[in-house]
C-alpha cells in the first residue's frame, strides 16, 4: 500500500477519492518532522518551498515534482448564522476588533500568517484573547459546535467541517495564496508511484475547485 504524507489542505479532495493508499494528513511542519526524524514515505503533497527542500537534499524524485493548487484563507460561520461583511480589509479588521470570539489555526500557511498579520496591524494582542487557537485540525469544526462566532483557515481545510456555510476568502490584504505540489520520494516502488499517479489524476481542476482550491 502506497504511503502518502499529504497538507491538511488537500483533505476534502482526498476524501472524495476511491483509493488504496495509507495518507497521513498533517500540517508541514509536523510532516517533516516526522520525514526529518527518518520516515519516508512514498509521496508527498506539500507547499512548493517544503517540496523544493526536499528536491535539495536528494529525498524527492525531482522529475515527479507536479504542480497541484493553489489556497487561500477563508472565514465560515455556524449554518444558518449571519454573514459578516469581509468585502474589504477595513471591515475585516474591524469584526476582528468587534467579535467576541473566533477560532484560528496555530500552525499551518492560515495559522502562522494571521499571527504575521496580526502583529503587523497592532492587533495581535486583542485579538489572541478572545481566540480558540487549535492546535491542530479544523477550526471550523468549534463554529459548527456554536463555540465561537466565526473560524479562519484555508477555505479547503473549512470546508471539512460539517454544519458550517464558507462566507468567503479574506479580502486582499488580509490573505496568502500558499501553492501546494506533489511528488515521489526517490525510493518509492513502482507500484506505489502507480497508486499515486491515480490518485493525482483523480484531483482534477472540478474536483479541486469544489474543495474549495484552484488547480495551476
Amino acid at each position: 500500500m502506497a504511503r502518502i504524507f499529504s497538507t491538511l489542505a488537500v483533505a476534502v479532495v482526498l476524501r472524495r477519492i476511491q483509493h488504496q493508499a495509507d495518507i497521513a494528513l498533517d500540517a508541514a511542519v509536523p510532516l517533516m518532522a516526522r520525514i526529518d526524524a527518518g520516515e519516508h514515505p512514498d509521496a508527498v503533497i506539500l507547499p512548493d518551498a517544503v517540496i523544493a527542500q526536499l528536491v535539495e537534499r536528494k529525498l524527492v524524485d525531482a522529475v515527479t515534482v507536479r504542480p497541484l493548487c493553489h489556497s487561500r484563507i477563508g472565514l465560515a460561520v455556524r449554518a444558518g448564522a449571519p454573514h459578516p461583511d469581509i468585502s474589504t480589509l477595513e471591515k475585516f479588521r474591524a469584526l476582528l476588533l468587534a467579535t467576541p470570539s473566533l477560532a484560528m489555526s496555530r500552525v499551518g500557511a492560515s495559522g502562522l500568517f494571521m499571527q504575521q498579520w496580526l502583529t503587523a496591524q497592532g492587533i495581535a494582542e486583542q485579538v489572541n484573547a478572545k481566540a480558540t487557537i487549535v492546535a491542530k485540525g479544523y477550526t471550523a469544526e468549534r463554529a459548527a459546535r456554536g463555540e465561537v462566532a466565526f473560524a479562519i483557515q484555508q477555505i479547503s481545510e473549512l470546508l471539512m467541517a460539517d454544519g458550517i456555510e464558507v462566507v468567503g476568502p479574506l479580502p486582499d490584504g488580509a490573505n496568502t495564496v500558499t501553492s501546494f505540489s506533489a511528488a515521489c520520494f526517490a525510493a518509492a516502488p513502482a507500484p506505489a508511484r502507480a497508486v499515486f499517479a491515480t490518485i493525482l489524476d483523480a484531483m482534477t481542476p472540478q474536483a479541486l475547485a469544489a474543495g474549495g482550491l484552484e488547480a495551476r
